[in-house]
């Protein structure tokens, strides 16, 4: 008997041990989610064409060959779940065209910012133009978020024209504003989409700005209007930080019919998502990923240089075409800050100003090309799902002007 006792207690000390390990084990298990094997068919992100064939995916990020491995490594690998679990089925809905919107919002542009416009043309039709007039037209392109240089330069041209004119009529004080604004918010900067299929992968995009200024809702909004204009769409859900973004973004595909890349892993690595998208993009031919990114303050360091890692991440399987930068209009002066940040990080190559409508200024526009020299691509002037399209220059000008 006294030599069974050590042994029993021998035993009953490992069972004590093995008993704290074990939860631990499995919690640390638990975080670490990694691909099926195969792709089944309630795999939402399908071959073209909708076949449901089965096709062996790599185990995790690390077994795939990207140039440049190392900045692969450390990656967490990420699930991804049916694109509609857990959501609610709602009919597939066609997006309005674009040409339609684009009338539509020129409407709500005239009711809702003409304010400076009014003001300018009130000024110039005086009786008498002097330096108070000057003064007061300077002051109105300011209040409208034009920016000083900007200011100088219109109050300038149109201190000439009007000089070597003479004589005005309404009539004319409107053509010369229109014209010197056009110049302003200059027709020649290319604010075409970089959204055409290569011959071997799909058109990249990021969209990227601080917290709370509708990026998920954007990149939604934007995939209807890729949808209406006949785009294979894929979305890649990279905010992973706030609580239901996934499911957001999921929802917003599932309207027209995209398919959206997600981890259900709260805190997933933001450029492992990223990447995964983007692969499955290639494996499935579609003509563009558009990536949802977290928002982030511009004053954080370690949070830009996550968004970086994201678009270097990326690059290993496909340069990026188009990163956006989603701005809230209403912000004015301030957004410029945030803009220069953000360039130097990612290179921006277009703007979507959100909320033009309302209290925003459309001296903004200006303002920020004249700050980053990039395009301001797309505006947004409702909260309607079909409340977004592309910036047209002459029809921004007349809707101030009307």
């Amino acid at each position: 008997m006294n030599d069974i006792l050590p042994i029993l207690l021998s035993i009953l000390a490992a069972l004590v041990v093995l008993g704290g390990l074990i939860p631990v084990l499995m919690k640390t298990r638990k975080n670490i989610t990694r691909y099926p094997g195969t792709r089944d068919a309630n795999d939402p992100v399908l071959p073209r064409g909708g076949s449901t064939a089965v096709e062996d995916r790599p185990g995790s990020v690390a077994d795939r060959t990207a140039p440049d491995g190392a900045d692969l490594e450390g990656l967490e690998a990420t699930e991804v779940p049916d694109n509609a679990a857990g959501l609610e089925v709602i009919p597939v809905e066609t997006p309005l065209p674009v040409a339609g919107r684009l009338v539509r919002l020129r409407e709500r542009l005239v009711r809702s910012n003409n304010v400076m416009g009014k003001g300018l043309l009130a000024l110039l039709s005086s009786d008498k133009i002097d330096e108070n007039v000057w003064d007061e037209v300077e002051e109105t392109l300011l209040l409208a978020d034009l920016g000083t240089e900007p200011t100088m330069q219109l109050v300038d041209a149109l201190r000439e024209r009007v000089k070597v004119l003479g004589t005005r009529t309404p009539e004319q004080v409107k053509l010369l504003l229109r014209e010197e604004l056009i110049k302003l918010v200059d027709p020649t900067m290319d604010r075409t989409l970089n959204v055409q299929r290569h011959a071997d992968r799909p058109a990249v995009m990021m969209v990227v700005g601080v917290n709370g200024v509708g990026k998920t809702t954007t990149v939604g909004k934007l995939a209807r209007v890729l949808v209406a204009e006949d785009k294979d769409v894929l979305l890649g859900a990279a905010d992973t930080f706030r609580a239901a973004a996934a499911e957001q973004l999921a929802t917003w595909g599932q309207r027209v019919g995209v398919p959206t890349v997600k981890s259900d892993i709260d805190g997933a690595d933001p450029a492992s998502v990223a990447y995964e998208a983007v692969k499955a993009g290639i494996d499935q031919e579609v003509d563009v990923v558009m990536i949802d990114t977290a928002g982030r303050l511009q004053n954080k360091v370690g949070l830009m240089d996550e968004l970086r890692k994201v678009k270097r991440v990326v690059e290993k399987l496909a340069e990026v075409d188009e990163v956006l930068l989603v701005l809230d209009a209403t912000t004015g002066q301030n957004g410029l800050n945030q803009a220069r940040v953000f360039s130097e990080v990612v290179n921006i190559t277009g703007i979507v100003l959100t909320k033009l409508d309302g209290t925003a200024k459309g001296g903004i526009v200006v303002a920020i090309q004249k700050t980053l020299g990039v395009p301001v691509k797309l505006i947004g002037l409702g909260e309607g799902a079909d409340d977004l399209a592309p910036f047209e220059v002459e029809g921004f000008v007349d809707a101030l002007l009307n």
